[in-house]
């Protein structure tokens, strides 16, 4: 069987022999009692490097995120995040199913500016949804990979507390801005009440995020967590991938940036239109002149190449731990040969 690049998300990835050996390994006990030594090390661990007092292991990013949405929001209330945010877009209408909340959402173009949020924040306007909460998503998806500095989270979080609002940061991928800007990844989620991590994504453990925050605040997710059904038994299985991909995984991401770098630049010498900022990390989105996204994707396939086609021209690449320097340039022979033909 030819082998196949996929490069359609980081959530593809597998397990290696190394990180199976340890979830085999695993000292587990029931997680609902709060029994599971390996669950209880993964959110010590990851309580520890988020610089916050408690977190609690979650099945999906989406879970982590909407149980920070219910604790600090009430029906009838919003919150503002960026256009094309993962919570107001890609989780299933969750905030307004599960906590009665809309989603504000500010332009790209006016990024996190102190007017753009002052524009969407409402207080005693009784025409208007209360605004409660401000959610950040650090990298941006829809924003090719687009992360964050330091300055500006601090300016933003500022903005937040200055109106009286709560602050949750989706860092599904925090761990790779964290790489990008070579910074801790507590200093990116210190000013953050709640803080979503993800280690299923670049970090290539099979299942899991984490919701970290005060003690307090934990306490009360665990609660909802298991009111949604998300209490687990032997979840330490799954935590010691988690705990591997922290301790093995960190540190190999800029590799993903720089492969996902080498392919941005190549496609722009193709005349693509891309979106890949100068601060990158594992993301890109671009569109091939002459082609429409559907065909375009369809004929990588037969080509051997995955990605993922989102509407329009755009397809999406992200490079993981399981993407080589061959399969970048297997994937570049071939949008080299198909933008050499031109659309059939």
């Amino acid at each position: 069987m030819a082998k196949v690049v996929d490069l359609r998300s980081d959530t593809v990835t597998q397990p290696d022999a190394a990180m199976l050996r340890a979830m085999m390994g695993a000292e587990v006990g029931d997680d609902v009692f709060e029994e599971d030594p390996s669950v209880k090390l993964l959110e010590a661990k990851v309580a520890h490097l988020l610089g916050k007092e408690a977190a609690l292991f979650v099945t999906s990013g989406t879970m982590a995120n909407q149980l920070a949405i219910h604790l600090h929001c009430r029906p009838g209330e919003s919150l503002i995040c960026e256009k094309d945010a993962h919570v107001a877009i890609y989780e299933s209408g969750a905030a307004a199913a599960l906590s009665g909340v809309q989603c504000d959402t500010i332009p790209w173009d006016h990024s996190w500016a102190d007017e753009a949020i002052e524009a969407l924040y409402h207080g005693r306007d009784i025409h208007a949804a209360t605004t409660s909460l401000l959610v950040v998503e650090n990298t941006h998806n829809k924003k090719g990979g687009y992360c964050l500095k330091l300055q500006e989270l601090r300016r933003i979080t500022a903005k937040a507390e200055a109106l009286g609002l709560k602050t949750h940061c989706d860092g599904a991928r925090l761990w790779n801005a964290a790489s990008a800007l070579d910074v801790a990844v507590a200093d990116l989620a210190q000013g953050f009440d709640t803080i979503a991590v993800c280690f299923s994504k670049g970090l290539g453990a099979p299942v899991g995020s984490a919701l970290a925050g005060s003690r307090e605040l934990v306490s009360a997710a665990r609660r909802i967590r298991k009111r949604w059904g998300g209490g687990m038994r032997q979840a330490g299985y799954l935590a010691a991938g988690a705990v591997y991909a922290l301790d093995h995984n960190r540190s190999r991401l800029a590799e993903d940036h720089k492969r996902a770098a080498t392919l941005a630049a190549a496609l722009r010498d193709l005349g693509a239109v891309v979106r890949y900022p100068e601060l990158g990390t594992n993301i890109l989105y671009f569109k091939l002149p002459g082609w429409e996204g559907e065909s375009l994707s369809a004929h990588l396939m037969k080509k051997g190449v995955r990605m993922l086609q989102l509407g329009e021209q755009w397809l999406r690449a992200v490079t993981h731990l399981m993407i080589s320097d061959e399969d970048v340039e297997i994937s570049l022979a071939a949008l080299r040969d198909l933008a050499r033909r031109g659309r059939p």
